[in-house]
């Protein structure tokens, strides 16, 4: 049978949050087995490697749980609401979004990540161009804004993905970037993952050259957004360096730096530091292919009108 589309998967996806946990396999392996999809079914896939089953159970947990009807109760586990158990006991039928559109909420929901969006865009756009309408954009200026949505959207759930992990998993996560970078010279040999006792607070080292003469310290505090990383802290990595002999360092967060830590690590001194915010960490991963991968690749032709006007 042909797969069904993410709005036909919101309501027998809705009635397995209701019974138990569920997350982005388990959904979608139960509506694998609930439609009968065939090898052939499963083996459809985007351009960017997920089954086409699988990115639309996950679009209709988006919704789902923009609409509150599911929640989040663990890192990627989800479980039905109070409204969820209602709005299935009330809703008779098949679930579309018109009918998530009536559950107060839902549209701010959207919204709440939209404005933002829509702020940044508006500020490297001109405000009065009319392009910036929808019935007055071009094919290409649609493209491009939501391409420029789908990026934004992205970033804030890679953000808040890293943000759910371990501090463990976050150490090794800003390794892996700073090898990606080049550091050590991608050696696997060349970054030590460290962040245990005896460590006097460095999480990690790398070492610039094969004899490990030239290290850089790393120091990772995975931060809530609102939990700006103060002074003392860069303070004290800085102090770190110095007890080890070592006159580089890192120190990567996934919130902020207040402004003094900013004016301390900009004084002259034998120490070098860099200071990498959550907003740099989300885009040197996206740059260098961390925790992230390409899911669609379209090639957009136009006429190449210098091959007609050769002849003329």
């Amino acid at each position: 049978m042909a797969i069904p589309t993410y709005d036909k998967l919101m309501r027998p996806i809705l009635e397995l949050a209701v019974q138990q946990p569920i997350n982005r396999r388990t959904a979608t392996d139960a509506m694998v087995s609930q439609h009968a999809l065939t090898p052939e079914d499963l083996a459809q896939k985007l351009s960017g490697g997920d089954s086409t089953i699988k990115n639309r159970t996950g679009w209709a947990m988006t919704f789902l749980t923009k609409a509150g009807l599911i929640a989040k109760i663990a890192p990627k586990t989800y479980q039905a609401t109070d409204l969820g158990r209602s709005f299935l006991a009330k809703h008779k039928g098949a679930i579309r979004e018109v009918d998530l559109k009536t559950i107060p909420g839902y549209e701010e929901a959207w919204a709440a990540g939209a404005a933002k969006r829509r702020q940044k865009e508006s500020l490297a756009a001109d405000k009065t161009d009319p392009a910036l309408s929808n019935e007055t954009a071009t094919p290409h200026e649609i493209i491009a804004r939501e391409v420029s949505s789908l990026d934004a959207d992205l970033r804030g759930r890679l953000l808040q993905t890293i943000v759910e992990q371990s501090p463990t998993f976050f150490e090794q996560l800003v390794l892996d970037v700073l090898i990606a970078m080049g550091y050590g010279g991608s050696k696997e040999d060349a970054a030590e993952h460290l962040g245990q006792s005896g460590d006097e607070g460095i999480d990690g080292r790398i070492n610039q050259d094969a004899l490990g003469l030239d290290q850089v310290m790393v120091q990772a505090k995975r931060y809530r957004p609102d939990r700006p990383v103060v002074r003392n802290e860069v303070q004290a990595f800085v102090g770190s360096l110095s007890g080890q002999g070592v006159t580089k360092g890192v120190f990567i967060t996934t919130s902020s730096f207040v402004t003094s830590a900013h004016e301390f690590v900009a004084r002259g001194s034998t120490t070098k530091v860099v200071l990498v915010d959550g907003k740099m960490l989300i885009e040197l991963m996206v740059r260098f292919g961390i925790g992230v991968r390409v899911a669609h690749e379209y090639k957009l032709f136009e006429v190449d009108q210098n091959y007609f006007d050769e002849g003329e």
